[in-house]
């Protein structure tokens, strides 16, 4: 991650729209600037008063197949993909409007929502960035997952996936983020899924949204995007693209280097909630 002194928001409003990936229904979609120590918060523009809710860890209701905050008996869903550009690209603040429960999916990766920050332009504010310092490694391990932090002076991740398919099997890639790194090399990198769990999904009402469009479809040996891949190991890619953005409900930045072994969204949760059950492990501070 780039060290930035103060924190960061977006310079103007900029807006798109799509549909949900599970709920299929077309969504719009806002994100404006906000102040100083606002963080990211999502704002029901349909529900009356337009409530908020930030984009915190204890928000969150749902992993199952998406990562859902709720309060006061609303949500907004598949939160991962926006969360992880607003912390790929170092911004603290934002307010992000939306006319449904759903995020729109775009193209199913980070890169869209990347482009409306650059887009917006980026703007530097008075009040000084505060992280989390890992001091001492903290670890989670069950059913052959893992994740752990451990101190470095930047924000790193290491993940490593394994999945019994001929065109997936085992992928490992290590990445130190930066503004610019996260744009080229992870923010582009689309969800995946198998056509026989998608089949199943849309029989019970889910992924009604899905298509080729918006996520990269595997089938028992082939990949079913016309135009393929877009990186040798999108997978892996996907999965710290995904791991950014649940870890950015931490609240902060981090400065440590995570581990992941066949994490996702539930076990990526269990162990924010390890992390802070760790507080003798890790510190907040600027840094100068």
């Amino acid at each position: 991650m780039t060290s930035y002194l103060n924190q960061r928001t977006i310079t103007k409003p900029v807006c798109c729209s799509g549909i949900g990936v599970h709920s299929g229904k077309k969504v719009n979609l806002t994100i404006k600037p906000a102040p100083a120590n606002y963080g990211i918060k999502f704002i029901r523009t349909d529900l009356p008063d337009k409530p908020s809710i930030p984009a915190r860890f204890n928000m969150v209701v749902d992993t199952s197949l998406a990562t859902v905050i709720g309060h006061n008996g609303f949500i907004v869903s598949t939160i991962e993909h926006i969360m992880a550009a607003f912390a790929g690209l170092s911004i603290d603040n934002a307010a992000v409007e939306l006319d449904s429960y759903e995020m729109p999916i775009m193209d199913g990766s980070a890169a869209p929502f990347t482009r409306m920050v650059k887009e917006a332009g980026i703007q530097e504010q008075d009040s000084p960035r505060y992280y989390f310092v890992v001091n001492e490694s903290i670890e989670l391990n069950k059913d052959g997952k893992s994740v752990g932090v451990y101190p470095s002076s930047e924000f790193k991740i290491t993940c490593t996936i394994d999945f019994d398919h001929p065109l997936i099997s085992k992928q490992t890639f290590s990445v130190s983020i930066s503004d610019e790194i996260f744009e080229q090399e992870i923010s582009g990198a689309r969800t995946f899924g198998f056509l026989h769990e998608i089949e199943y999904l849309k029989q019970y009402g889910f992924a009604k949204g899905g298509s080729l469009e918006n996520a990269v479809v595997v089938d028992k040996d082939t990949i079913l995007n016309q135009d393929g891949l877009r990186f040798p190991d999108e997978f892996v890619r996907h999965k710290i693209l995904d791991s950014i953005g649940d870890f950015s409900l931490l609240g902060l930045p981090i400065m440590g280097h995570f581990k992941l072994n066949k994490s996702g969204h539930a076990f990526n949760h269990a162990f924010i909630e390890t992390f802070f059950s760790n507080k003798k492990s890790w510190e907040t501070r600027t840094i100068s």
